[in-house]
């Protein structure tokens, strides 16, 4: 009496799980959509522009070696030093002959000055600054290509997360479809039971097959709901709906053996670039070892009052400057710089070869994928045969309720086993898209 109770509340905790889940929020969802909302507002795509205006942003800057640089300034004060107090009266135009009295010169009163100045300086050659300024635009290309990956690899995770989805709702239905046959069975040995003629741990154990079945049934919806949540975060959406989606592609597919990985895929171009800006800051080290050359200018006006703007004078020139030796800072740094575009270059080739080496097991991975479904397609036939004839032979008391139970087991198993191939398959086809992708 226990036991049967216990099996109640099972199933009415199951019915509580099946019925919440048939409340929710449903919505229907094709791949091309999913695919357009993550590429649009997934938090990674978005971290990668901001990325990408940040690198625009500094090399913006980099405009500053064609730009003059200008500056205004307001000076107020006051000396007795003997030459500043005469220099003050100089740069207002307000010396006098009594100013050359040798007591005056020497012993001047607190002589106050008002400066108004503007500052230029333009800069002309600077070899140094402008490889550096081409390091800087090749950093915008390499982070347009960072977040043209991201976008692919995106559109990846989201194929990978939709046909997730569509492997849950598969599991629902080979469970849905389990159900119905071991309640057709439960109702055909109730019967039998109750006329006498099996025993009651038949009827027992297709209930406890039921409760199972419905048990399983409960996690494979709600399995629905985490895989339409998860969708739901890579697309930059709030969780909590839950996506309705396509039938999963059983079409058998040829994977073409010239299929290879391309140079010009987007991650393989950034770190080309990041080479190349490497470069372009070796060079530039080496350019800084080049004399340089800039203008500078500036008008002032000085007063001895505040706010006077009285006297008023200019000074313009030009500097040639030559770093002729900096402690070998120069040659370390280019040294290092050097062994840093070494190492990318490396990193680069280990990326090729460790890609050629997926994309190798991923056409592994799908021709696998191909003979597995054509193989459980036809042992899912087998098995619905077997569990035809062993129901009819149980109706001809022939066989005992395990057989039935056991063979039901095995056709919902087999299923099982073809949507996860089909899912497989359909993950390494778009893992073989995302691995072959090019920029071309």
């Amino acid at each position: 009496m226990g036991y049967t109770k216990q099996l109640v509340g099972l199933l009415g905790l199951t019915i509580c799980l099946i019925q919440s889940y048939s409340q929710l929020k449903t919505s229907p969802l094709t791949l091309t959509d999913a695919i357009n909302r993550a590429t649009q507002n997934n938090r990674s795509v978005t971290l990668a522009k901001l990325d990408e205006q940040v690198a625009a942003s500094n090399y913006k800057q980099t405009d500053a070696i064609y730009l003059p640089q200008v500056g205004l300034s307001y000076t107020a004060m006051s000396t007795n030093n003997p030459l500043n107090a005469f220099g003050f009266k100089l740069q207002q135009k307000s010396i006098s002959q009594n100013d050359f009295n040798p007591d005056l010169l020497n012993h001047p009163n607190g002589t106050p000055d008002f400066t108004t100045k503007l500052e230029v300086q333009q800069p002309l050659i600077n070899m140094d600054m402008w490889y550096m300024r081409k390091g800087a635009a090749m950093q915008t290309e390499i982070y347009q290509l960072k977040t043209k990956r991201t976008k692919e690899y995106i559109t990846f995770q989201v194929q990978k997360a939709y046909l997730q989805l569509q492997l849950a709702y598969n599991a629902v239905k080979v469970l849905e479809d389990a159900l119905q046959t071991t309640k057709a069975v439960y109702t055909f040995t109730d019967n039998h039971f109750k006329q006498g003629l099996i025993q009651k741990s038949d009827v027992l154990n297709v209930q406890v097959q039921i409760n199972t079945v419905e048990s399983n049934l409960a996690k494979a919806k709600s399995n629905i709901g985490n895989a339409s949540d998860y969708l739901s975060l890579l697309m930059g959406q709030l969780t909590g709906n839950v996506y309705t989606v396509a039938e999963p592609s059983q079409k058998m597919q040829t994977i073409k053996d010239s299929l290879n990985i391309e140079s010009s895929r987007s991650d393989f171009m950034a770190m080309q670039k990041a080479i190349e800006a490497s470069d372009m800051m070796i060079k530039s080290s080496k350019m800084s070892e080049l004399p340089k050359l800039n203008a500078f200018g500036s008008y002032q006006l000085n007063d001895s009052k505040m706010l006077g703007f009285g006297a008023n004078a200019y000074l313009v020139g030009a500097q040639l400057s030559w770093d002729i030796f900096k402690g070998f800072k120069t040659k370390n740094t280019i040294a290092t710089k050097t062994l840093e575009r070494n190492r990318l270059a490396e990193e680069l080739t280990q990326q090729k070869e460790q890609s050629s080496l997926e994309l190798s097991k991923t056409k592994r991975d799908i021709s696998d994928a191909v003979t597995e479904i054509a193989t459980q397609k036809v042992a899912i036939a087998k098995a619905e045969e077997s569990l035809r004839i062993l129901q009819n032979r149980y109706e001809q008391g022939i066989v005992t309720t395990t057989d039935v139970l056991q063979a039901t087991t095995q056709v919902s198993q087999q299923k099982f086993v073809l949507a996860q191939a089909v899912f497989n398959k359909n993950v390494a086809t778009a893992y073989l898209q995302f691995l072959t992708t090019s920029t071309k």
